[in-house]
This record gives C-alpha cells, structure tokens and sequence, in this order.
C-alpha cells in the first residue's frame, strides 16, 4: 500500500491543512495595522506642549515597532492618529465626538492636555467604550465613576501632599527656619484650582503656613501688575505660583523682577510644567528664572539619559518635559495591555489595563504601572524640578534627581 493511501497518514495531512488554515484565518483576521488616537491641542495658545506630546508618542510607536510591534497579535505595528482639540474645552468636546464617531478602528487613546479639555473629552470617550490615558491632573477626572479612563500622573491633590512638606524641609535646612507665610497666585484652570484646593483646606495650616495673598486669574493675563502689587505689600516668604500658559508666567515672573521681588528675593514654587518649558527661555531672561522650583507629575530624571538624548537630537528639543516622557510612557502601557489582551478591541484592552500589574514602571515616578478602581495609577509619585544656570532639571525625589536642590536665599 502507498504511504499516501494509507489512513493515518492522510488523517495527519488532513489535521496539518486544518491548523495551517486555522493558524492563517487567525493572521488574516489581525488588522494590518492597529491604531492608537492621540487627541491633543495642536493649533492655539497650547499647541507648543501639543505638539510635544506628538513627539513623545511617534518616537514611542517607532521604538515599539521597530522591536517587534505588539507579538501577541504576531508583531502588528502600532499606528497613531493625531487629532486637534484645539485650545478651548468645546474645541475639545467637539474633537472628540468627531474621532469616536469617524475612526471606529481606534482601540485606545491619549489626551488631551489641559485637565479641563480631558474632563470634557472622557465624557465621550466613556460613552464610546474607548480606553483613553492621560497625563492631567485633576481629581475629577477620575472621581466620576468611570471605566474606561486612566490617570497616569499622580492627581493634583496627591502632587501638593507630597511636594508641601519637602518643600519646606528643604526651606528649613538651607535657611535655618520655615517659611511661615505664602502667597497663592493661580489661574484658574481645573489642574491648577485642584492644586491649591487642599492647600487652602487644610495642607498650608498643616505645615505651619499663613496664607496672606490668594488671587485666582483667568489665562491669559492682560498685565499682571494688580497682582504682583499684593505680593509686594504681604512680603510673604513664599510664593506658590500655578499658570498653565507661558505668556502668563513671563508677565509674573518680569513684573516680580521690576518690583524687586525675583531673583530669590521671595522664593518662587510652582506646580505643572508651563513655567518651565523651553519657550520660557525665548521671552524670559535665565537670570529670572534661576532657582525657579516646580512640582510635576514626571520629567526626564535618572534612567532616562539614552532617551533624553535621542529626544533632543531628534526632535531638536533642549529637554525632555513631561508632556514627551509621559505621553511615550503612556504608549508602551498601551502595547502592554495589548500584548496581555491578546486582542485588538477596545474592551479588552480595557480590561487588561484595570488588572495591569507591572506594566513599563520605568518611565514614571513612583509605584508600579498598576491602576485602583478610580483608574488612578497606584503609588503614582511625582518630580520637583527647578531651573538652574538656565536648564530646568529634576532635584527632587533624591533617587531620581540629576542635581541637588537649591534653596533661592534672600
């Protein structure tokens, strides 16, 4: 009898042609190429930190692609679509409604900046099942109930309880005392007004701070005169400034200089990373800026030289702020959750972020990539930078920081 007659051998080739016809539906059936929505503000007064955030999440695709893509799905690559939500809270909301309702293939996305343009763009998101990630800040955000939004920085409110008493620590020991009054000058944008909330609650009485200045201001500023005036009568020995537009910090930190309150003479805190983005230098004076402190979700700190460089050389960039070290963080848990789902949906990429346990920890301060039924990050920490000899660079926390913190001494 020929070996092609004989039964078990065409019960094996019969079950080989099955697998290899099972094993191609399967690639077949993968998408050619799997796409990630990126919904952040690209034209108008914050299209600077947009288009960082683009920088951030190509150069992260590129480096996911080029290891491989997502090989759960075997080795599809990443693909980004950029959407411009523009520079108002109903440019966003509109934006958003356009990308679910246009681009039914996206199974996650970014955004959008400005915590008041993240709360408007996750209501839709939410309704459309669509994972979105995001960097702001404001407790709200996650305080909703909702399923499919997560919070990779640490929240305003937890940021300002980890920053106030190293804040002060540090006054005390370069000083010799603590600082006992502050000032409060904001705007009022949602990342900035959850900031100074619990500060005005309980956290400033907590740590042994009078408030005697606190001003709330809609950006941009006109002129920041009537502003500045109050600090210089209260002379307080702190001063917690929180804008979220550069011009608006150029106005202050200038008109502080011409009142003879800059350069140290009232130490200068801030929270977010308007005041200290590379444009700062274009219109600001180093000198202004030096000894300047910020609290921020995350910046470029120890570990990351290889990909601060390749980010400097690459997009001409003199550093890496959050916006970029964020938004390629954000990415890689993506394709982390795409490679634990197994599968290119929106649901089961959602359900692979909510038991996360261990994603890419290395590209954010504190705790693991691990997320709490709000959807925050658990343990999320957070990084103090401040501009020295006109470079902006982490001190604090001391594990992370590439240089030591400089308390500005009257």
């Amino acid at each position: 009898m020929a070996e092609s007659d004989n039964p078990i051998s065409r019960r094996t080739l019969l079950a080989g042609a099955t697998l290899g016809l099972a094993s191609w539906r399967l690639w077949a059936a993968q998408p050619a190429e799997i796409k990630v929505g990126l919904l952040v503000p690209l034209s108008g007064l914050y299209a600077r930190p947009g288009n960082v955030m683009r920088h951030g999440a190509e150069m992260a695709i590129d480096h996911i692609n080029a290891q491989g893509g997502v090989k759960a799905l075997g080795g599809v690559r990443l693909g980004l679509s950029v959407i411009d939500c523009g520079d108002t809270t109903e440019k966003a909301k509109n934006a958003a409604q356009r990308m679910v309702a246009q681009q039914t293939d996206l199974v996650a996305a970014i955004g959008a900046y400005l915590s008041s343009f993240t709360l408007a763009v996750t209501e839709v998101t939410e309704r459309a099942s669509l994972p979105l990630l995001t960097l702001s800040y404001a407790d709200s955000i996650t305080d909703r109930g909702f399923k499919y939004v997560f919070q990779t920085s640490a929240t305003a409110q937890a940021q300002a309880e980890q920053a106030l008493p190293e804040i002060m620590k540090l006054a005390q020991a370069a000083t010799g005392k603590r600082p006992q009054t502050v000032a409060i000058i904001t705007d009022n944008t949602g990342a900035s007004i959850a900031s100074v909330k619990p500060m005005r609650e309980r956290l400033l009485a907590a740590n042994g701070l009078k408030l005697v200045v606190d001003e709330t201001f809609t950006p941009p500023l006109a002129d920041a005169t009537s502003l500045v005036q109050k600090v210089r009568s209260a002379r307080p020995d702190l001063l917690f400034f929180l804008p979220t537009v550069i011009s608006d910090a150029k106005l202050v930190l200038e008109k502080m200089n011409e009142f003879g309150l800059g350069q140290g003479r009232i130490p200068t805190v801030s929270f977010g990373i308007a005041i200290a983005e590379p444009d700062m230098l274009q219109t600001v004076a180093p000198e202004f800026l030096q000894g300047v402190l910020t609290c921020v979700a995350n910046w470029g700190f120890k570990g990351h030289e290889a990909l601060i460089a390749e980010f400097k050389s690459r997009y001409k960039e003199p550093w890496m702020t959050q916006n970029a070290i964020s938004t390629y963080g954000d990415m890689w848990v993506i394709k982390n959750a795409l490679e634990a789902a197994g599968k290119a949906d929106r649901a089961s990429v959602a359900t692979a972020l909510r038991t996360m346990n261990g994603g890419p920890s290395k590209y954010y301060p504190g705790g693991e990539v691990r997320f709490d039924a709000k959807g925050r990050r658990v343990g999320a920490g957070m990084t103090v930078v401040q501009w020295q000899s006109g470079i902006p660079v982490t001190v604090m926390p001391p594990q992370l920081a590439m240089a030591q913190p400089v308390w500005p001494k009257k």
